[in-house]
């Protein structure tokens, strides 16, 4: 194990909330092949999971396990991750959570060097916890793609600026996004973090930077949002009452969500995605 694996091993061990833990515990238990759960995102940083949407990826052994019918688990396989809602009543909180479902062999070939399309390697290349996994082989497994993702994510960025590539980079992933976030996003992604950027800088310096067109990455990945939004239409399930409750903390407006709404998920999300994405209330 080198230096940077080393240092990605004691970062993704760090504690996270009891509530964060124990909701992954319980997805891993009802999701058939689980191998390892990542949380990531802001329940990370925020005190109250209750008040946030909690972000997991689960890791699973086979592609027979992305959850879904036949077409959903091929889609799985070739657009990934299969995205899904979940709640949990803990206590008298009810915990909301948007979990990522896809293969560890996918996870691994995702943030990869080989791969031009950053939706992975630039989400993961940010911290992120192993709240749950079901082994030591399995956990080196996870640890190798985190550490491929840092390499190929600080490569891209040294390209787009010398000075400061994680900033770079996060503010043209973005850009790739069918919603692109503000520079001032990306900014704060990287003070909230910067003792953790600072070290992986110094554990990558050696990194050799890599050219790449970025047009090209916008273009695609625009696209390749779409495709996973017109995806996640029919596993989100819950969605509506998701986007409601979405819209209602970053604008105050409460949105009553219908029972046709509800039966209807895909129409919904179509009736509902402009006012999220007016609100930038959509993840």
């Amino acid at each position: 194990m080198d230096d940077l694996q080393t240092f990605l091993g004691k970062s993704i061990e760090r504690p996270v909330h009891a509530q964060v833990a124990g909701f992954a515990r319980a997805l891993a238990a009802g999701q058939p092949g689980v191998v390892a759960v990542l949380a990531y995102g802001s329940a990370l940083r925020d005190s109250s999971p209750a008040e946030t949407l909690i972000d997991y990826y689960l890791l699973v052994d086979e592609p027979g396990n992305l959850g879904g019918n036949s077409l959903l688990r091929w889609l799985g396989e070739r657009v990934p991750p299969n995205v899904y809602y979940a709640e949990r009543q803990d206590g008298e909180s009810k915990l909301r959570s948007k979990y990522a479902v896809m293969t560890l062999k996918a996870f691994l070939a995702w943030n990869s060097p080989s791969t031009a399309n950053p939706y992975l390697w630039a989400r993961f290349a940010q911290p992120s916890r192993l709240v749950w996994v079901k082994d030591e082989a399995t956990r080196r497994k996870v640890l190798e793609a985190l550490a491929m993702a840092a390499r190929t994510a600080f490569a891209h960025g040294r390209y787009l600026s010398a000075s400061d590539p994680w900033l770079g980079l996060f503010s043209n992933t973005y850009r790739t996004e069918l919603r692109p976030e503000s520079a001032s996003r990306a900014r704060q992604i990287v003070t909230a973090e910067s003792e953790y950027y600072g070290t992986l800088s110094r554990l990558l310096v050696a990194t050799a930077p890599v050219a790449s067109s970025w047009a090209s990455k916008r273009i695609w990945g625009k696209l390749w949002s779409v495709a996973r939004l017109a995806k996640a239409a029919f596993t989100f399930q819950g969605g509506a009452d998701y986007a409601a409750w979405k819209i209602e903390r970053h604008s105050g407006v409460k949105i009553e969500i219908t029972d046709w709404q509800r039966r209807h998920p895909f129409l919904a999300g179509v009736l509902l995605l402009p006012r999220l994405l007016r609100k930038k209330g959509l993840n």
